[in-house]
């Protein structure tokens, strides 16, 4: 089994390609910074998700060893910014990373998968998608992965293929010590700890085996508790 993983140089994305790595996928890591995962079964490629030309330069290299079984998105990017202060580049790369990557790839994956009557889509989102101050663009372009899924879901779901959603509260990443969020700090989720990206990548490992096949068009959150009724 072969799974396209973005975003595996560190976070949730290296955490959900070690953990198929340790389930005995083969695993095809792309991401721009350089890989972070030395194994046999693991194959790095250098992709700028913000460009076009390069996604379909890598995906046509993705088939030349036939279509993968599955497809997780986890790539991502944070800028943060109140009303009077955001600024349009910053929104212009979060959408090209989270929404519009993952359409030019499922664009090409997901007939693939339905031609073979079989495929796994899990794309990465965010319990922010839900509203937060500062957070507005990111948010935005979180919530469109959520749309995406269920659209593609209810396209693909005859053949055998199934698009899903997960979503984290706040993770215990890179992104949280990235400079560009200066002055936002992470809302710690009422479990008292920040979530882990293991447990990010438990989820993301079942959805895409055959014992998740009738799960399909959820936005699944791992919120420790952020969601409860208060």
């Amino acid at each position: 089994m072969r799974a396209l993983v973005t975003g595996t140089s560190s976070g949730i994305g290296a955490a959900i390609a070690r953990r198929l790595l340790a389930d005995g996928w083969q695993v095809l890591g792309w991401d721009l910074a350089d890989a972070a995962i030395g194994h046999d079964l693991f194959t790095p490629w250098s992709v700028d998700l913000c460009d076009g030309a390069r996604i379909d330069v890598a995906i046509d290299a993705m088939f030349d060893a036939g279509t993968p079984q599955a497809f997780v998105h986890a790539a991502g990017v944070l800028r943060v910014a109140p009303l009077g202060e955001l600024q349009p580049a910053d929104g212009d790369v979060m959408w090209r990373v989270h929404a519009q990557a993952a359409t030019r790839i499922a664009n090409a994956v997901l007939p693939a998968m339905c031609a073979e009557r079989h495929g796994r889509v899990v794309l990465i989102g965010s319990r922010v998608t839900h509203g937060m101050p500062g957070r507005s663009q990111y948010a935005a372009s979180k919530a469109a992965l959520v749309a995406l899924a269920r659209s593609w879901a209810a396209e693909v779901v005859a053949n055998g293929v199934t698009v899903n959603v997960v979503s984290p509260a706040a993770t215990d990443t890179p992104m949280l010590t990235d400079p560009q969020r200066a002055g936002s700090a992470p809302r710690v989720p009422p479990i008292g700890r920040l979530i882990q990206p293991d447990e990010v990548a438990v989820l993301a490992a079942f959805l895409l085996s055959p014992d998740a096949a009738a799960i399909t068009g959820q936005d699944i959150a791992i919120c420790g508790g952020a969601s409860l009724p208060k």
